[in-house]
């Protein structure tokens, strides 16, 4: 537990919080942009991937979000190896474009101009690498504290676990929406759903909340510790 600046505390907030709001607010610029085209294919909605190729908010705000994780300096090692993870299989996602159903296989798509079948199999295992690690961050190092455990700190804890396994529930969802041949939109929902989850995580992480935070003060007005 590390004093630091009131400056430095705030630059910590404030990307937390740049990175829970991203994640909130991609699938409504996604759906938004790609919605008021005039000439977009029918199937646009059922993933917030395949806006990819109808409008550029995906890009837009998923590349963003990811170089705030590439670049965001944790407590410890291990934090920095999860978010800088996060952030590259983030912005994968953006650079191998998924499969759509109105662009036929062969068709060279994304950064690297791959394949669109072959560029689908990297962009599905990068979201699905994206979300598995921001379910762990959530359940197993969001949840970690000092020698105190502040009755603030066990709700945001419970918070993050809620998230956390929310996450791994709605990836598992995938499979059976597979299998049973769910609607496409449905795919959509489960992607809205992960990442206000995502997102939510960090804004209770950067303290947007302020009923759930608990500030020690010390050493003056210019000094602060940060709890978790």
């Amino acid at each position: 537990m590390a004093l630091k600046s009131t400056k430095e505390v705030r630059m910590y907030l404030r990307i937390r919080n740049l990175c829970g709001l991203l994640g909130i607010l991609l699938p409504w610029i996604a759906l938004f942009s790609a919605g008021i085209k005039l000439d977009k294919h029918a199937e646009w909605w059922w993933s917030i991937s395949a806006t990819y190729y109808q409008c550029d908010a995906l890009v837009g705000v998923l590349v963003p979000a990811a170089i705030v994780l590439i670049s965001y300096i944790g407590y410890e090692r291990i934090d920095n190896v999860v978010t800088l993870l996060t952030g590259l299989f983030g912005m994968s996602i953006v650079l191998f474009p998924c499969k759509v159903s109105w662009i036929p296989d062969g068709t060279p798509v994304g950064f690297f101009q791959l394949p669109i079948e072959f560029s689908n199999s990297i962009h599905m295992v990068c979201a699905a690498l994206f979300f598995l690690l921001s379910a762990l961050n959530c359940l197993f190092l969001f949840t970690r504290h000092g020698s105190e455990m502040t009755p603030q700190k066990k709700v945001r804890n419970t918070i993050y676990r809620i998230c956390g396994w929310g996450m791994l529930g709605l990836e598992a969802s995938f499979v059976l929406i597979r299998l049973l041949g769910a609607p496409g939109w449905v795919v959509m929902v489960v992607e809205i759903i992960l990442l206000h989850l995502f997102g939510f995580s960090w804004l209770v992480k950067g303290e947007f909340f302020p009923f759930l935070n608990d500030k020690v003060e010390t050493a003056g007005p210019s000094l602060r510790i940060l709890v978790d």
